[in-house]
């Protein structure tokens, strides 16, 4: 069995391959039980698909009242969500959840406030769907467009994140797709409430509640035919710790865009100033440790003069350091400071746990980054222009940051409206997702009664 790295009740364990039809995937049933779990979650996918259709041919307008629907459902709902939230918090800290997933996991006023803004903004974002991408009418008078359409059936499997359950579905619908959730165990009160909000808003439109489903219900099984169920979900997206990731991309037989977990570095250059070195750090590090784009790693260069302030703002915050010898050696009077091993320098700590190393020269820092980094964000402090435009130049990751903080990696704060997660691989989509990375493309031929020769 893979466990995952998370407080969730439900564990991952891929069921074995499945010889079913292609076109009509089952996974073999482990008992009775199996059987009824994957004809339950089949079902589910199968009502997706038939939503899809409906959502393929909504215009900008409807979708749009939709969201603006969903946002006024969800502000109404508040007292349920934040009922259902509470009890599923109280579970976590019975069992002992750390404070940085409580975080995560928590839904309150300002948060339920935040989601619906989120989606009235998304509401006010271009449609993508139909949008032509290129086109051009050939030598014999056919008239070609490749122009964007809507995946179909998106599914998404992540963690203890309430607020990804509504991202996903404003991103979903406004694209045009139908989506199965699997939020895991740990928020199960909170995503059913969530999703009956969203439902009761879909219907108020003329929008069938299938276009937005859960397989919570079903547990890490659910999850498996999930990943089992090609040809019935068009895509696959994991969202979370590396072990959920790397277990759905490595036992889904639906298409997945992988979502990468984020071993962010910022190295600050010989020519960084003190003051925006320190806010920069501090916003990175300690605005909210619990997310990906937070910064895990500082490398600084040996002349510069931010060093001992960095150090000093960041013990003051609570930050604790995983410093390399030179470091320790420069610690300011009154840090304090473990030494860093190689696995501080491979780990996304998600917390107030920072590891900082010393280098010579942009060659060491670019060096210890490509062997260290996810290729999730990486960002430079530096007054330089030469290292600044080298360091983008050979940094391999899906964002580079100049002289600001690495939270800016948001699909929120890159004006995508939200994120259905952040991409680290290289086909098809990089970076934060969001409305254009949820839909396909196809090509339109016009003629009038050319044949081939």
């Amino acid at each position: 069995m893979t466990v995952l790295t998370s407080s969730e009740e439900q564990q991952f364990s891929p069921a074995t391959d499945s010889s079913a039809d292609a076109a009509l995937p089952t996974v073999e049933p482990r008992g009775a039980a199996g059987a009824e779990v994957e004809a339950a979650v089949l079902a589910i996918a199968d009502r997706a698909r038939v939503a899809a259709r409906v959502l393929a041919r909504a215009n900008r307008s409807l979708k749009d009242r939709a969201l603006l629907a969903i946002a006024e459902g969800l502000k109404s709902a508040e007292s349920a969500i934040l009922a259902a939230n509470a009890e599923d918090l109280e579970r976590a800290r019975s069992q002992g959840t750390s404070a940085a997933l409580i975080d995560r996991m928590s839904v309150d006023s300002p948060r339920i406030e935040s989601l619906a803004a989120a989606l009235t903004s998304l509401a006010a974002l271009p449609d993508p769907v139909g949008t032509v991408v290129r086109g051009q009418t050939l030598p014999n008078g056919l008239r070609l467009s490749q122009v964007r359409v809507p995946m179909g059936v998106v599914a998404a499997i992540y963690e203890a994140r309430p607020n990804v359950t509504v991202d996903i579905v404003g991103l979903a619908l406004k694209s045009g797709n139908a989506v199965i959730l699997r939020g895991g165990g740990a928020v199960a009160r909170t995503n059913e409430a969530l999703l009956t909000a969203i439902g009761d808003a879909l219907v108020s439109v003329g929008l069938p509640a299938d276009a937005a489903q859960s397989v919570d219900a079903y547990g890490r099984e659910g999850g498996t035919v999930l990943m089992k169920a090609r040809g019935r979900v068009d895509v696959l997206i994991p969202r979370g710790g590396r072990e959920l990731i790397q277990t759905v991309v490595n036992n889904s037989v639906v298409p997945v865009i992988e979502t990468g977990e984020g071993n962010v570095h910022i190295f600050i250059d010989a020519s960084a100033e003190v003051e925006p070195s320190v806010e920069i750090l501090l916003n990175a590090k300690t605005q909210r440790p619990s997310v990906c784009n937070t910064v895990e790693t500082l490398l600084i260069h040996r002349d510069s003069v931010a060093l001992e302030s960095v150090l000093s703002a960041l013990a003051s915050a609570g930050v604790r350091l995983h410093v390399d010898e030179r470091v320790m050696a420069r610690l300011p009077e009154g840090v304090e400071a473990t030494a860093v091993t190689d696995d501080d320098w491979a780990t996304e700590y998600m917390d107030l746990d920072l590891a900082v190393g010393l280098v010579d020269s942009m060659d060491e820092a670019l060096e210890h980054i490509r062997r260290w980094s996810t290729g999730h964000t990486e960002a430079i402090l530096s007054n330089d222009l030469a290292q600044v435009e080298r360091f983008i130049a050979e940094i391999d990751s899906a964002a580079v940051i100049v002289n600001a903080s690495t939270r800016f990696t948001d699909g929120g704060e890159f004006g995508l409206g939200a994120e259905v997660g952040i991409s680290t691989q290289k086909l098809h989509a990089r970076g934060p997702m969001g409305l254009s990375e949820l839909t396909t493309t196809k090509w339109i031929v016009r003629g009038e009664g050319q044949v081939r020769s």
